[in-house]
């Protein structure tokens, strides 16, 4: 006779506790830590050895994950409130990672107890990431005492320290985005933490004063804002740039393109989303006067090739990455795709080989001239170059036919070199 439906279930939920219940509680931990907040929690019905489990866990996360239902956010202050209060009232232990990404926020007087309580606990891992729309939450003073911090991230809050802040001496990276803080309290908090390896800098509002990155351990930094807004002063180890100019910033002031680029000698990754910001500050020359050795992997997700300055640009940096093994490149549309015709002129390039190149990406081509011309150069001039890859705006078939037709016309200083034109459920996804 088989047992009871209900009790055969019962049987195997009692089984799994158990083996779950018999793992070690660095095990447990560490299963807890990768489960929302809510269902950490509920665990505590499990059985009494389960109850306060999630009060020792030492990363804790209050996101939009606790509230997903419209009941949620119809008492959402109230209910943050009480959360807030239970996990300084349960908690024991230290809290080494606080997450706190919720949307709906408003401004909550629960937020500086909160702090205070992290800092109480040993926090070195911080992310306060609150919405746009609402006012920038001012930092209390105990965050400025949170010494032990290793990794912070900020959205959306006033960063004004007092007088006698030491910043964080310890800190590894640091991501703010759109903070309000001026640029000289910025460059102050930078330059103290001498330990820094990867900054994220999200500026969404003009600086009155440039903002001088003296970090002598950073290795990775990302920049969205105004180009003219920075300068690196000391970044020696610095092996992953990314520059996103705001298109709002355009007419900012040009950089001089040697002199940004002459202090970067580990630079690996480099990534532009837009080359006006050096382009038509003065002569451009036709490469640096120094090369860039250990540029493996090259990003432009915006270009005109219709614009001299800009093709000129990046032909310079190319020119200067004689050890580029990877090259993206999205080109924007423009009617007036003649003038950088001269550029791209194989002919120009008698004397220059990528010979370290092997994978070329476009995007967003149309088969326009200066396009197939940049093709045709570079195919002609990289010995080393696996494949092509082409992904086009959405064309005609016969659109499509045609720019094959002209592509395997093309000479190829590679004989492996394959050229893939990439275009979902099209015809012609196939190389050639």
């Amino acid at each position: 006779m088989m047992p009871p439906k209900g009790k055969k279930q019962y049987h195997c939920q009692t089984l799994t506790l158990d083996m779950l219940s018999s793992l070690p509680e660095n095990v447990i931990d560490d299963i807890l830590v990768r489960l929302p907040l809510r269902d950490v929690v509920r665990t505590s019905i499990l059985s009494k050895k389960w109850r306060y489990n999630w009060c020792r866990l030492p990363e804790l996360a209050l996101d939009q994950t606790l509230w997903i239902t419209k009941k949620d956010l119809m008492y959402f202050t109230h209910k943050f409130t009480k959360i807030v209060n239970h996990i300084m009232r349960f908690h024991d232990g230290p809290i080494t990672k606080f997450t706190l990404f919720i949307p709906y926020l408003e401004r909550s007087p629960n937020i500086d107890k909160l702090i205070r309580f992290l800092r109480r606990n040993g926090i070195r891992h911080l992310v306060l990431r609150l919405p746009i729309r609402g006012n920038p939450y001012e930092l209390p003073p105990s965050f400025f005492t949170c010494f032990e911090l290793r990794h912070l991230t900020l959205q959306n809050c006033s960063v004004q320290p007092p007088p006698a802040c030491r910043g964080f001496d310890r800190l590894i990276s640091l991501e703010l985005r759109d903070v309000t803080i001026s640029s000289k309290l910025l460059e102050s908090l930078i330059s103290h933490c001498l330990l820094l390896e990867q900054l994220v800098l999200q500026i969404s509002s003009a600086l009155s004063d440039v903002i001088g990155i003296n970090a002598p351990m950073l290795r990775s930094f990302d920049f969205t804002g105004s180009m003219s807004s920075i300068c690196l002063k000391r970044s020696p180890l610095l092996a992953k740039l990314s520059l996103m100019h705001r298109e709002y910033y355009v007419a900012a002031r040009k950089s001089n393109i040697a002199e940004f680029f002459e202090s970067f000698s580990a630079l690996e990754y480099l990534h532009l989303n837009d080359m006006s910001f050096v382009a038509g500050a003065g002569e451009i020359p036709t490469r640096l006067s120094f090369n860039l050795n250990c540029v493996k992997h090259l990003r432009i997700s915006s270009i005109f090739l219709g614009c001299w300055d800009e093709v000129a640009c990046a032909l310079c940096l190319i020119k200067s990455f004689p050890y580029l093994q990877y090259m993206e490149i999205k080109v924007e549309r423009d009617d007036n795709d003649i003038p950088a015709l001269e550029c791209l002129d194989v002919e120009r390039f008698s004397d220059v080989s990528f010979n370290h190149l092997r994978e070329v990406k476009l995007i967003q081509t149309n088969g326009t001239i200066p396009e197939m011309q940049l093709m045709k150069l570079l195919l002609a001039v990289s010995p080393g170059l696996e494949r092509m890859l082409i992904e086009p705006c959405l064309v005609e078939d016969s659109a499509a036919v045609r720019l094959l037709a002209e592509l395997t016309k093309f000479q190829r200083a590679s004989p492996e070199a394959e050229v893939v034109y990439n275009l979902d459920k099209h015809p012609y996804n196939r190389p050639v």
